[in-house]
């Protein structure tokens, strides 16, 4: 499944962005991580990366 970044407890370190193969990941308008879910492909490398649990899978 796609995964989802809590907005409110991303810290804007890209650690997920950076082990994202597929580059899905993307910091937003809000400096924020999200994931563009039409291009992950659910490997979840992002999740275990993330230093404040902030990702989810949806």
């Amino acid at each position: 499944m796609p995964v989802l970044v809590n907005q409110d407890e991303c810290i804007s370190c890209e650690a997920c962005i950076s082990v994202c193969p597929t580059g899905s990941l993307f910091m937003n308008d809000s400096n924020k991580a999200e994931c563009d879910v039409d291009i992950c492909i659910d490997c979840n490398a992002c999740i275990p990366t993330c230093p404040v649990m902030a990702i989810d899978e949806i």
